[in-house]
């Protein structure tokens, strides 16, 4: 968790610096790796966490969440 709240406090710092003085070619780069990495766990969370949910109908029955392409 900490590492993500590292990469995140970069991406910030990077956001603020670009609008303030502008970032050299190499802090583009890392602000794009950064954001990609930062989306790519943020989206398996979220994939993890729906895929957790379940429906329990009023017989008791369960049904788990299923992806549209399954």
């Amino acid at each position: 968790m900490e590492e993500i709240s590292k990469r995140l406090e970069r991406i910030n710092f990077l956001a603020k610096k670009a609008k303030t003085e502008g970032l050299t070619d190499d802090e583009i780069l890392e602000r794009e790796r950064l954001r990609k990495e930062y989306l790519s766990d943020f989206r398996k969370k979220m994939r993890s966490r729906i895929e957790s949910i379940a429906f329990v109908d009023e017989n008791g029955n369960i049904t788990p969440v299923k992806r549209k392409d399954q």
